[in-house]
């Protein structure tokens, strides 16, 4: 008892409600949008690509929201930013679950996106501000975890629901976030995060992000791998669902099996591939992650049974850890000091490619079959490391020193 004691006492209030919060949050959204594609498909007439656009088009949303968050937040203040997404974001569950317009659930999903890009960037921000910076790293570690655990859980409880109606998870998870969001506006009151909020936050705003990402080459080609990599990325929240459902039995359960294996994947092997990608240096990391990917998807292109899907998704899972850990520490190398929360803002562009991802998706997998669009992106995958090469060669040919070089405090 007294050592859960002490590592209660070790952050802020705060911050631990953030990190619980976190858990709820994400196991009530992965009991929803993972399925949103299976929702649309059978519950409306829209078609394959139509699906895929409408689901693509939150993270597009999200990838303005990116760019303008941190501003808003500096000039109204986290709390008010946070509480309003939340809010928000409830009420377009419960949209989700009443409404099968196809132009009201593609509104829905920009919102939705809105919400996300406005909510987790803050609330990460708030974080560091009640938090001090030797201990910030470990934050955000409990944070991922906490990610997690909630995916871990969502899925399963997702299919559970929606044997009693399809609508029932997006209306639980409208329920959730309401609790959660209510819970949280109390604690923030409290503890007067109004007194504290924002004053160590660098302001990001649209046009001073966009021009980063204009002026900067090594900059931008990293975006571009970023981008394709979220091409591939982007198909297990969208056409990976509807496949496994096309290709095997019971393939609906099978997809929240999946995504619960990916999140256990993640908890169980974030650590020794972390103490590895520490002994190389951060292209190589990314570059073993994105074969990984491949490996997957290839995995999932020539699957036929719940074996092989399962298998697959350890391999892509594998690649998301490692490429995870490695982006954010060559971002990190990349920005100049007094502009690495610009740097960050701008990486939201990336978010490109949750657009293109599950609209391209939709569209091979509705005219090619589900070979032919893993094949694909596993190629896209493979595509982003020399990018990532290219942006590494150019940084050090505009600063005059390397990138990519293993360095293992930065991990």
């Amino acid at each position: 008892m007294s050592w859960i004691k002490m590592r209660l006492q070790e952050f802020h209030p705060i911050v631990w409600s953030l990190v619980v919060g976190t858990v709820f949050v994400r196991a009530a959204s992965s009991m929803s949008m993972p399925f949103l594609f299976l929702y649309l498909s059978n519950q409306t007439d829209m078609s394959l690509a139509m699906i895929g656009l409408t689901i693509g088009a939150g993270p597009l949303a999200g990838t303005i929201g990116g760019f303008i968050a941190g501003a808003w937040s500096d000039r109204i203040g986290r709390r008010r930013v946070m509480l309003g997404a939340l809010y928000v974001w409830t009420l377009v569950f419960v949209g989700f679950a009443l409404s099968k317009d196809p132009w009201i659930l593609l509104l829905l999903n920009i919102a939705g996106g809105l919400c996300r890009s406005f909510y987790e960037p803050v609330s990460q921000a708030l974080m560091a501000d009640v938090t001090p910076q030797e201990k910030r790293l470990r934050v955000f570690g409990i944070r991922y975890m906490a990610i997690n655990v909630g995916v871990a859980v969502g899925p399963i409880a997702g299919v559970v629901l929606a044997k009693s109606s399809v609508a029932l998870p997006f209306l639980m998870t409208a329920l959730i976030y309401l609790i959660y969001v209510i819970s949280l506006q109390g604690l923030l009151n409290k503890f007067g995060i109004k007194q504290i909020e924002g004053q160590k936050k660098e302001v990001v705003t649209f046009g001073r992000a966009f021009s980063i990402v204009m002026n900067d080459k090594a900059f931008r080609l990293y975006m571009l791998a970023g981008v394709l990599g979220a091409i591939g990325y982007s198909q297990m929240s969208s056409t990976l669902a509807k496949f496994a459902e096309m290709t095997v039995v019971n393939g609906t359960e099978l997809f929240a099996i999946l995504m619960t294996v990916n999140a256990i994947v993640v908890i169980v092997m974030q650590l020794p591939l972390t103490n590895w990608a520490e002994k190389k240096t951060p292209l190589t990391a990314i570059v073993v992650g994105n074969a990984m990917y491949a490996v997957g998807d290839v995995g999932y292109a020539f699957a036929n049974s719940w074996l092989i899907f399962i298998v697959a998704m350890v391999f892509f899972t594998i690649g998301e850890i490692l490429t995870f850990t490695a982006g954010d520490v060559l971002i990190d190398r990349m920005a100049p000091e007094s502009m690495r929360g610009s740097y960050y803002g701008a990486k939201s562009f990336s978010n490109l490619g949750q657009f293109i991802g599950p609209w391209m998706g939709g569209l091979l997998l509705a005219h090619y079959g589900g070979t032919t669009l893993f094949l694909i992106v596993a190629a896209t995958s493979m595509m982003s490391s020399a990018f990532q090469w290219a942006g590494a060669r150019a940084f050090e040919a505009t600063r005059g020193k390397p990138l990519n070089q293993a360095r293992a405090e930065s991990l």
